[in-house]
């Protein structure tokens, strides 16, 4: 398959596992960069080769064979973000770009080796799961969104959710990071916005940049 028609398909998939979940032609169209007219000519001629369901005005659903299409492309990106930064510790948004590139030329005896590399790693720098060798991804998601966290309670950082440079220097900046403490001070649910505590450091966020970081609460 092309790269296009590769991305086409991740970009459902990834769009379908977040919250908004919309996959709208004219949606995915613009996480690609390209016009809605390409991405519905796109969704219409993947439908044919049985990899999406389409509907005029509708949301693009994966067939199984998309979604299996979709995983292994998802895992490969994963495990060379994973290995990347392991390696070399290159920053989440370089990693993030580097692995754009490298997912499209990497066998599955390559992506297996890489796994084995790293000690079958569940997530990758950024939180997300990585699908295994048979497609699957094998971790229960119980993270939330940080606009959804509840006042006065600790939670570990679970998720990065972007690919947005900006997004990652600022995380770095204030040592928000995979893995990290942080507590929840105050929800200003008008304002929409967050206050929380890291590293005895207080900021605030708004939704548009909570809503991209999850959480898990802490257990003591």
């Amino acid at each position: 398959m092309s790269i296009a028609v590769e991305n086409f398909v991740k970009a459902i998939y990834n769009n379908n596992s977040q919250d908004t979940k919309n996959t709208k032609p004219g949606n995915i169209a613009k996480k690609l960069g390209i016009s809605s007219a390409a991405a519905t000519d796109m969704a219409k001629k993947l439908a044919v080769k049985d990899l999406l369901h389409y509907q005029k005005y509708q949301e693009l659903q994966l067939t199984d064979k998309g979604k299996k299409m979709a995983l292994n492309i998802v895992r490969k990106h994963r495990l060379w973000e994973a290995f990347l930064f392991k390696m070399f510790d290159m920053s989440l948004h370089d990693i993030h770009k580097e692995a754009e590139l490298l997912e499209h030329q990497t066998s599955d005896l390559l992506a297996d080796k890489i796994s084995e590399y790293l000690g079958h790693p569940k997530f990758d720098p950024h939180g997300d799961p990585i699908p295994n060798a048979k497609g699957e991804i094998t971790t229960k998601d119980t993270s939330i969104s940080l606009s959804n966290a509840e006042e006065g309670k600790a939670y570990i950082i679970s998720r990065l959710i972007s690919d947005d440079k900006e997004f990652f220097e600022f995380c770095a900046h204030q040592k928000l990071k995979y893995g990290h403490e942080i507590k929840v001070t105050k929800q200003f649910k008008k304002n929409k916005m967050t206050e929380l505590s890291v590293h005895n450091n207080n900021i605030i966020l708004n939704e548009d940049f909570s809503n991209l970081i999850y959480v898990n609460e802490l257990d003591h």
